[in-house]
């Protein structure tokens, strides 16, 4: 069969779609909801220098995209922000084709404008957390990477744009102050993230997104709003806000699997290497090569993929 050169570039087209891999994290109200969606699906182990993953990674697809789906809380939510795995978790989705990341986690609004149940797709970072492994690097040298613009501003615009399509109020961009935890914030802290001038609230997307630009790949965050975090007095009881909290949770996770699939299902190349993500650490070592071991290079090849 002979096929005329526009033709061709289609199937072009669509044979490296199929290729591509997009590395989905879910967090808290998405990690099992979404399992539902993926089909053809089987489960992978990686073992990484960092450890394992939170859980087997879920490799299937959504609407015909393939995907690699990470649990970030792990099974039955059994993982607390402190101790998941963040580098393990980037490390075994690149290793398994991943060079675009869409997560997702809950988070607390700091602005009236921002109600539960909404979408935030966060652009900006505070990091407030100090237990936690932030790098790969650090037995390997002094590896520094740029992160003044923190998630891939290319991927970020995509998610926008499929979002304005959607009857689901999506915010554009928002700065997120992530917490150690596991606590939730005093009003005191909530009052000083807000004049800091941060407009959401979690505990995870630090140092996810550090370690995703250390490892070279495009990542986005979207949080789902669950309450207005401590700065806004709650009147109702403890047990009632826990419903609400829950029923928010499950709007918003409906509508981010809805902007999901979308994005997912559209024709928008969410993988580029030509995007500066892509490039992170071509100027990021300042170590000389002969001062780092063999061992530590072939370790963490990985990243420099």
């Amino acid at each position: 069969m002979f096929l005329r050169s526009g033709d061709r570039n289609v199937r072009k087209e669509e044979k490296k779609m199929a290729e591509e891999i997009i590395g989905i994290i879910g967090g808290t109200g998405l990690g099992d909801a979404l399992r539902e969606h993926i089909s053809a699906s089987e489960l992978a182990d990686f073992e990484t220098p960092f450890g394992s993953p939170s859980e087997s990674i879920m490799l299937g697809s959504i609407d015909g995209r393939k995907v690699a789906f990470l649990n970030r809380h792990g099974p039955g939510h059994k993982l607390s922000p402190a101790t998941i795995p963040y580098a393990a978790n980037i490390f075994a989705l690149k290793k398994c084709g991943a060079t675009t990341l869409i997560a997702t986690g809950a988070a607390g609004s700091l602005r009236a404008e921002i109600a539960p149940g909404d979408l935030v797709i966060v652009s900006q970072f505070i990091d407030k957390t100090f237990k936690r492994t932030a790098s790969f690097f650090n037995s390997y040298g002094a590896v520094h990477c740029e992160m003044a613009q923190p998630v891939c501003e290319r991927l970020g615009g995509k998610i926008i744009e499929t979002g304005r399509h959607l009857q689901i109020e999506i915010h554009p961009k928002g700065c997120y102050v992530c917490m150690e935890g596991p606590q939730f914030s005093t009003q005191a802290e909530s009052q000083m993230h807000r004049q800091w001038g941060a407009d959401v609230v979690g505990m995870t997307a630090m140092p996810e997104a550090k370690l995703a630009r250390e490892a070279q790949m495009c990542y986005a965050l979207v949080a789902l709003v669950s309450d207005y975090d401590s700065w806004q007095a709650h009147e109702t009881n403890k047990q009632t806000l826990l419903e609400e909290i829950r029923h928010n949770m499950d709007t918003a996770a409906n509508n981010c699997i809805e902007l999901i699939r979308q994005i997912l299902n559209t024709n928008n190349e969410l993988v580029s290497g030509k995007c500066r993500c892509r490039k992170s650490l071509e100027l990021a070592v300042w170590t000389q090569q002969q001062q780092i071991k063999a061992s530590d290079r072939k370790k963490l090849a990985v990243l420099f993929e």
